[in-house]
């Protein structure tokens, strides 16, 4: 722009000292200069703004990777902190399963040990494939069936004999707690 301004000069001391015929000439150069002026600032500008551009581009690009590197790097140890509080919550959940099927299993009378032979140590088996499953069955009818037993009286699927053997020597407090401990269990 500068060179515009010294152009100006020139052309007004020419405007007041020549004629109108060296004026037009003058006018013509000025302009002509002018334009070729502003013609060289405006591509000085846009190479400028380029270059610039350039430069914000490259920069926006190196700045992008840096945080994606970051986000990777994050995603990781969530990724990694995840498994291990899954690793822990599972761990939990056995345990009290396990805590769970230990409490939900009642232990066995002593008296009982003589009957697993046929139904089973949790009372789930058909005693000789004829009888049907005793554990879960309610309580006071247990009671009633193995007394029954014990005085004769009951004989199903031709057991009959069998079961008086096993509960002849079995008291009413023994004969409560099989019954107590096969109702508990499902």
């Amino acid at each position: 722009m500068k060179n515009s301004t010294l152009l100006s000069l020139i052309a007004a001391v020419l405007f007041t000292a020549c004629g109108e015929e060296t004026q037009k000439v003058a006018a013509e150069v000025n302009t002509t200069k002018v334009a070729e002026a502003v013609k060289k600032d405006t591509i000085n500008a846009v190479e400028s703004a380029k270059s610039k551009i350039t430069e914000v581009a490259e920069a926006a690009k190196v700045e992008a990777k840096e945080m994606a590197d970051i986000a990777a790097e994050k995603a990781e140890v969530a990724k990694e902190t995840a498994a291990s509080k899954v690793a822990e919550a599972a761990a939990v959940v056995e345990e009290k399963a396990a805590a769970m099927t230990a409490s939900a299993t009642p232990e066995a009378p002593a008296a009982y040990a003589k009957c697993t032979g046929c139904h089973g140590a949790n009372g789930k088996t058909k005693a000789l494939g004829k009888s049907a499953i005793i554990a879960g069955q309610d309580k006071e009818a247990l009671i009633t069936s193995l007394k029954e037993y014990k005085a004769g009286t009951k004989n199903v699927a031709g057991m009959g004999s069998l079961m008086k053997g096993q509960v002849a020597t079995m008291s009413d407090e023994e004969i409560e707690a099989v019954a107590e401990y096969l109702s508990q269990i499902k």
